[in-house]
């Protein structure tokens, strides 16, 4: 190495060492800040609702996940694994989809609950037709995940944007 170069051209990295700078004002406050604990204040943990919790579609998606849950064979754990991860999908990409913001984004996650609904059905359908559930049990939760697949479909309708119904003008 040459005499003339330094250390950051001669390809070293700096010491791992840093120096404390001086904390500005603001960060200061902010740390105090973040240090508090945060002090919720409500009669019951129950008082405090999200917003997916407000939809008629998310309840009747935590009951079609119990059901299927209940339903599974342990005979078969390919199926008992996949209808329990797409009742569950159901029921969390609506809640996801719920603390969005945006009408695209509430949209896109309840397009995705409405294709794992529509994947609970067949898989109902499957325990059907090999026989491993009675045959009402899964009329039961077919029909529970084609009233969410319903549902879903509405509600993403209507988070579209309205059309006007008249074209423009050219």
């Amino acid at each position: 190495m040459s005499a003339g170069l330094s250390l950051q051209q001669a390809g070293a990295s700096a010491p791992a060492v840093s120096v404390p700078r001086p904390a500005s004002r603001l960060g200061a406050e902010l740390a105090a800040a973040l240090a508090e604990p945060v002090a919720v204040v409500t009669d019951s943990a129950d008082s405090i609702v999200l917003d997916a919790e407000k939809l008629e579609v998310y309840a009747l998606a935590l009951e079609l996940h119990a059901f299927a849950a209940s339903k599974v064979p342990t005979l078969s754990r390919v199926l008992k694994d996949q209808l329990e991860r797409a009742s569950l999908s159901v029921v969390l990409n609506i809640a996801e989809g719920g603390g969005r913001r945006s009408r695209k984004d509430k949209s896109r996650h309840y397009t995705y609950a409405r294709g794992s609904a529509t994947e609970v059905a067949a898989c109902f359908d499957v325990l059907k037709i090999r026989k491993l559930a009675p045959a009402s049990e899964c009329a039961r939760g077919r029909t529970l995940a084609i009233r969410v697949v319903q549902m879903l479909t509405k509600l993403c309708a209507s988070l579209q944007p309205k059309s006007t119904g008249t074209p423009e003008a050219a």
